[in-house]
């Protein structure tokens, strides 16, 4: 069988770092680790064509060639997922489509052709696909009996062979799945369930000692949800990896996320710092405890939201965080309050948008039950700047005309880096860590690039040097990942200016659609009178 995987587009958004991504020569930030872990359950006899569409297109030639093409993807890939299903039928191509967002919300890609939806988790229903077509089916809708979840403890090590490693910032794996918490808003749950399950250290080892062979020598990204969800098994795995790095020469930096209850954990902090973790995103959502509590984000109440982040940073770790606007009888000024924290915890990347409701989680369901679902809610795009797919508890125009002024300051310029300064003086760099290990022609390529553009050319030129020799002065061992946060500010340039003109061009239309919804009832009325 000749498989063709296919991987969608992504949009541009916050992680898409296009601007950041051209400094150093590369088209995407992560490969699609579901589509290479799909094609390491399946058969091995099989061939396998991996086209990820973020790095380059399919040809003719690719169509050709397949007898089988599967395709996965999440909600924010929807358009081009059905596009591509589409495309396939149309060449008469016999089509699987699976992955979280199918999974959630399977009837678009069964009205654009796909012939199997390969649902739930890929351990359990991908043999289910392989028994179908060798009993010679052509179609069907393959699930997880009801409850089961796979041991993932069995998984094979991902083919790492299929991608275009040169194509990619950082390298995924996956140690984890499922999470603990019950937060209302969040389908990680939905999916994986609240049993986190575990890979054996000796499996993750393995699937690093496959990158390593294939020469990868860059960052690996831990894709868990929640990497610290099990906490013994997460340490156990650490005490295994810790020697492992030592005695490779540290070839990889690894990043991850995790709940905020980490930085209760001062020996699981230990362990992620000697393995040569150097970054973890964490979801703080926002600074107010009456929200985090109303969405049932209890994890985040326990302790002082500023004093976790500031451990974490100051153990060695640069943090990242989630923040959302929107929670039910949130009060106004969250925007300006999210920035205040950002700005007394130094965060540079703080991801930041609206809520919205995903299918089938708690906040759907209850949403729903309250008649507060949009029309529009059924049509997901889970674009990071699009508005509210239900109607808030605040007036939508002031939510959306706060998230764009709090994204503007947060990355003013000169706002942006010295958070980053700030952030990265703070931590305390591992003992291993050199000051410019691992950096190859193009990193030293695009550090010059960032020096002409933010310490020459722009207004940022005296603070920007002021901060980097400080930084080589100070905590030269920082310098790697201090100048990659300020390469990032290319990025964020562009996408406030993306944010601004997007969410007020959603607002201009919203406001024109209501006005011709009122002037439609008026007539109606006068009509109603006339008669």
């Amino acid at each position: 069988m000749k498989v063709l995987l296919l991987y969608p587009l992504f949009p541009e958004s916050f992680w898409s770092f296009d601007k950041a991504l051209e400094l150093i020569d590369r088209k995407a930030s992560l490969p699609p680790l579901g589509m290479i872990t799909v094609a390491a359950i399946l058969p091995q006899t099989w061939e396998f064509r991996l086209i990820d569409r973020n790095v380059r297109s399919q040809t003719e030639a690719d169509w050709a060639w397949a007898e089988l093409v599967i395709l996965s993807g999440m909600i924010v890939q929807k358009p081009d997922l059905l596009h591509l299903i589409q495309e396939a039928k149309q060449r008469g191509k016999l089509v699987a489509v699976g992955g979280p967002y199918v999974t959630s919300v399977p009837d678009a890609a069964h009205k654009a052709g796909a012939d199997f939806l390969v649902l739930d988790e890929g351990e359990i229903t991908l043999p289910m696909l392989v028994d179908a077509l060798n009993r010679g089916e052509r179609s069907g809708i393959l699930r997880a009996p009801e409850g089961e979840k796979p041991d993932v403890s069995g998984t094979p090590v991902p083919r790492f062979d299929l991608l275009d490693l040169d194509a990619y910032i950082e390298m995924s794996v996956q140690f984890s799945r499922g999470c603990p918490f019950q937060c209302e808003f969040c389908d990680i749950i939905v999916l994986y369930g609240r049993k986190p399950r575990t890979k054996t250290p000796t499996q993750l080892l393995a699937e690093l000692q496959a990158l390593y062979d294939l020469g990868w020598r860059r960052a690996v990204f831990m894709v868990d949800d929640n990497f610290i969800g099990n906490k013994r098994n997460v340490k156990l795995l650490l005490r295994e990896l810790v020697p492992w790095m030592a005695a490779h020469n540290y070839p990889f930096r690894l990043s991850t996320e995790a709940s905020v209850d980490l930085a209760q954990d001062e020996e699981l902090l230990e362990l992620m710092v000697r393995a040569n973790f150097t970054s973890v995103f964490l979801g703080i959502e926002t600074p107010d405890t009456e929200s985090l509590a109303m969405t049932q984000k209890f994890q985040n109440t326990r302790n002082s939201l500023v004093e976790s982040v500031q451990t974490i940073n100051r153990m060695g770790l640069s943090v990242m965080a989630g923040f959302i606007l929107g929670f039910d009888g949130e009060k106004p000024g969250a925007g300006d309050r999210i920035i205040e924290f950002v700005e007394a915890t130094a965060i540079p990347k703080a991801m930041f948008g609206m809520l919205h409701a995903l299918p089938n989680t708690a906040l759907w369901h209850r949403l729903e039950k309250e008649g507060r679902l949009l029309e529009s809610s059924q049509d997901l795009s889970g674009q990071q700047m699009g508005l509210m797919n239900f109607i808030p508890t605040r007036p939508i125009e002031a939510l959306a005309r706060e998230y764009v002024s709090c994204f503007w300051e947060l990355y003013e310029p000169s706002r942006y880096l010295a958070r980053v300064y700030r952030h990265f003086m703070n931590m305390e760099p591992a003992p291993h860590k050199r000051p410019f290990q691992m950096l190859e022609w193009v990193e030293l390529r695009a550090v010059l690039t960032i020096c002409w553009r933010q310490g020459i050319k722009r207004p940022t030129r005296k603070q920007f040097w002021q901060q980097l020799f400080s930084i080589l002065r100070r905590n030269p061992e920082v310098f790697v990942p201090y100048m990659s946060n300020c390469g990032l500010l290319e990025h964020f340039l562009h996408y406030r200016q993306l944010v601004r003109s997007q969410v007020e061009a959603q607002l201009a239309d919203s406001l024109a659609h209501e006005i011709a919804h009122q002037q439609a009832e008026a007539e109606n009325v006068v009509s109603a009178i006339a008669r």
